[in-house]
């Protein structure tokens, strides 16, 4: 059988603990146990059968959950639409995948949920929370016990995720039967080492790969799952101290917004023991400032809808007196590999910048439906994540930029890593947010331009931005027009969505500075 019946019994070992609490709503394990039973056996009631399978639409409600490993236990896939994304992703998404049951979030997304139901290829509908025309999937009525024998329906199940879309359209990312299999082990090993018993507080959408690593490595642990629909900061930090929170993961931007905000000062955060900053790169300065002020329970994490946990830089590691090491992701997480190719596939030394490829047991089978694109990204076993970087003597990764981030300009055709730009420009102790993107250029090919949030009250100005990098940067890679906002605008998955910000025409608030010469001779970053 598949690890879903084992799952099970894995929780029905914790049957009086605490396993979920979804706002007022408090479930034990046993509690938790009955509602996949009765979610499982609602579907097969309804028709649907192993091998098939379930779209969904949901934020972040405890009904998502018991979902998922019903549909496991009932030997079908299911696929996870992001609710963010454009309403032709999310189509196409739900074409894709070929769905034969949705399910959809009445109480959170009910115009989106009729909408993509009525669209879908679905032939039955279920909805959390009250139906009309549709089966509801979230009364206490359900059956507690299975019409049907697990092990006599057992089929390879798996999962799909939308990708987030930040440099192109969004793929069908399909985690398959090894993924979860390793996702058990990982999750029960972690129970049984010792280690204290987590309280995660999760507030991103367990559509996203990565939350739902954070829900099975809590569940399948024996701890309890804190769930909020979206970082709010008052009710954030309340939950962590009124609830003990131990264990909880932000985004660099929603990192940021923490350490600005004045009632971080006030907050209560003995409780927590990790805090995971995961998404995208975190700027060294910040991060040096997270680790003063909140100490060694700061990790950063590295990893990808297509490989959720790849590196990790923990505690200690995270030390503000090594600005050297503020910069890496830390090391290899778990079995995963990591090396670093040139174009050509061939492994590249120690200190060389280069494509970053992993492999390991939490990676993705395929592309679902896109034999192409899994070809360019799998090969012989291992992943191309699209992102470039180096690894260091000691096996620790330093992410230089996403691939299609990269800016060439000048006239000697120059890479310029947005990413270490925004670093230079978060290093000013005026700015709180950056993020800079490649522009059309008829001069040089791609323009620098920066958009950058600063400190409330400082009159903050685009040519002290722009000196400020040229005392770090050579001319070419310092911005060449400079952009304030009042924040950076975010994908649903918390990133900073630079597909927006290069779209963007000039706004009001544009304040260009004159163009630099190009000096075709700059080639890299100085000082």
């Amino acid at each position: 059988m598949g690890y879903a019946p084992r799952a099970l019994a894995t929780m029905a070992g914790f049957a009086e603990r605490e396993a979920v609490v979804d706002g007022r709503r408090r479930f034990t394990y046993g509690g938790l146990h009955r509602r996949i039973l009765g979610v499982a056996g609602s579907l097969w009631q309804h028709g649907v059968r192993p091998g098939q399978t379930v779209g969904v639409l949901a934020l972040n409600p405890a009904e998502s959950l018991f979902l998922q490993f019903a549909v496991h236990l009932l030997g079908c896939r299911s696929a996870w639409v992001a609710p963010s994304a454009p309403p032709a992703f999310r189509h196409d998404f739900l074409r894709l995948a070929a769905i034969d049951a949705f399910v959809y979030d009445a109480h959170r997304v009910p115009e989106l949920g009729a909408e993509l139901a009525d669209a879908s290829p679905a032939r039955v509908v279920f909805r959390f929370g009250p139906a009309d025309r549709d089966v509801e999937l979230a009364g206490e009525c359900w059956p507690e016990t299975l019409p049907f024998d697990p092990a006599q329906t057992a089929r390879p199940v798996g999962s799909l995720f939308q990708t987030g879309g930040t440099t192109g359209t969004p793929k069908l990312v399909h985690h398959g039967p090894a993924y979860f299999e390793a996702l058990y082990r990982m999750s029960v090993q972690y129970g049984r080492s010792g280690a204290p018993r987590l309280r995660h507080l999760l507030h991103s959408g367990t559509w996203h790969a990565s939350a739902q690593v954070a829900a099975y490595m809590t569940l399948l642990s024996g701890g309890t799952l804190h769930l909020q629909e979206g970082l709010e900061i008052g009710a954030f930090l309340h939950t962590i101290e009124a609830e003990r929170i131990n264990s909880t993961l932000v985004m660099p931007g929603q990192l940021y917004a923490l350490l600005d905000d004045p009632r971080m000062a006030g907050a209560d955060l003995g409780s927590l023991q990790t805090l995971s900053v995961s998404g995208a790169p975190v700027a060294p300065t910040r991060l040096a400032e997270a680790v003063r002020r909140l100490g060694p329970i700061i990790r950063v994490v590295y990893g990808m809808s297509e490989c959720p946990m790849i590196s990790a830089a923990t505690g200690a590691r995270v030390d503000p007196a090594r600005p050297d090491l503020l910069a890496s992701c830390g090391s290899a997480y778990g079995d995963v590999r990591m090396q670093i190719r040139d174009p050509a596939g061939t492994v590249l030394p120690p200190g060389a910048v280069g494509d970053i490829w992993v492999s390991g047991s939490l990676m993705m089978s395929e592309y679902f439906g896109a034999p192409d694109l899994t070809g360019e990204a799998l090969v012989d076993g291992w992943l191309r994540t699209g992102d470039i970087g180096r690894l260091d003597d000691k096996g620790r990764l330093y992410i230089v930029d996403r691939a299609k981030d990269m800016i060439i300009t000048g006239t000697g055709a120059v890479n310029v890593y947005s990413r270490m730009v925004e670093d230079v420009l978060l290093s000013h102790p005026d700015v709180r947010a950056a993020a800079v993107v490649g522009v059309p250029d008829e001069a040089v090919g791609e323009a620098v331009h920066a958009f950058v949030v600063a400190a409330a009250g400082t009159g903050l100005s685009a040519d002290q931005v722009r000196a400020h990098a040229l005392t770090q940067l050579s001319s070419i890679w310092a911005p060449k027009v400079v952009h304030f906002l009042d924040a950076l605008p975010l994908t649903g998955s918390g990133k900073v969505d630079k597909k927006r910000l290069r779209a963007a025409a000039a706004p009001p608030s544009a304040a260009p500075v004159s163009p630099a010469p190009v000096d075709p001779a700059a080639m890299g970053p100085v000082g």
